[in-house]
């Protein structure tokens, strides 16, 4: 293979009841980017679109992934590499865990996809680190999975993919703002309360639960995040106007999407989740504050070539 042109979908990291352990990928919104094998025995980002993003290797997290791989895997060629963004930096919808997701799968692929899915999730993980400061999977291990992931532990790292309901969709709502993920974790507590930690490890529990049963009314109800919503939320604009406009429309339950400001609204059926969509926009348009709002179906596939 000489070449390979990828999708990189957008991806809801934490859902609500599971911090740094939770992710879903997106259908139909995500990012593109091309690897070319060159003869120069070097790893270059030959092009960026869509974003303002250093072509150092070292200042960006798609070289801080692909020179982590070849120093483990050595190559006799080296790689070019174009980042179409097309998810905006800062968004909550794992803008940077694209850009490692993706290179993670496109560099394997010219090396005859030598690495376990794995490896390349934990490959991943080390942009991630770079970018928000924290090595977590929540966003990566989806968008190259696709499907709703669980991470069981980080020391050893282990995960799990967790079925997904056939009518389940999604909505997103996007404030026309950025907020960085180390910004937002700066503003969680070191500690939290014994209460809050049972109370969330009981609904990451019902949510699975929810999942493996297909019971959707569980499934809402066990979006309840404890310990990092209430900090996070003062972030967002209209964060609980519009969380009670989407539950008075049929939403199952949402929350915070990844660090923010998105915000997610998981619902049964696209017909809700029409009627989610256009309640929320409308919202942010008699505010006059600008919002992308979208819906999709779950990504079953994660990233694939076109």
């Amino acid at each position: 293979m000489e070449q390979i042109k990828i999708f990189c979908p957008a991806t809801v990291a934490n859902i609500s009841c599971g911090f740094d352990v939770l992710g879903l990928a997106l259908n139909n919104v995500g990012d593109e980017m091309v690897f070319t094998k060159n003869n120069s025995n070097k790893l270059k980002i030959t092009k960026i679109t869509g974003a303002d993003l250093s072509t150092d290797l070292k200042e960006n997290i798609v070289g801080i992934v692909a020179e982590a791989m070849v120093e483990k895997h050595k190559i006799d060629f080296g790689i070019d590499i174009e980042i179409h963004k097309k998810i905006k930096p800062g968004s909550g919808i794992g803008s940077s865990a694209a850009s490692a997701a993706g290179t993670a799968f496109g560099v394997n692929a010219l090396m005859g996809n030598v690495f376990s899915k794995k490896q390349l999730i934990e490959f991943a993980m080390l942009g991630e680190a770079f970018v928000g400061g924290s090595k977590v999977a929540d966003n990566v291990a989806p968008a190259l999975l696709g499907g709703i992931t669980l991470i069981k532990s980080y020391q050893p790292f282990a995960y799990f993919s967790l079925p997904v309901p056939a009518a389940l969709f999604v909505v997103v709502v996007h404030p026309q703002i950025e907020l960085k993920t180390q910004d937002a974790r700066k503003i969680l507590p070191k500690q939290v309360p014994m209460k809050n930690a049972i109370a969330q490890s009981a609904h990451l529990a019902s949510f699975v639960h929810a999942l493996h049963t297909n019971n959707y009314k569980l499934l809402g109800t066990s979006l309840q995040d404890f310990l990092v919503e209430p900090h996070r939320k003062i972030l967002i604009p209209l964060f609980d106007e519009t969380k009670q406009e989407a539950l008075k429309n049929g939403a199952l339950g949402g929350g915070i999407s990844g660090a923010g400001p998105s915000q997610f609204y998981l619902c049964k059926g696209k017909e809700t989740a029409l009627k989610v969509e256009q309640s929320i926009a409308t919202r942010y348009q008699k505010h006059n504050i600008p919002a992308h709002v979208f819906h999709s179906e779950v990504n079953r596939e994660g990233i694939y070539s076109f």
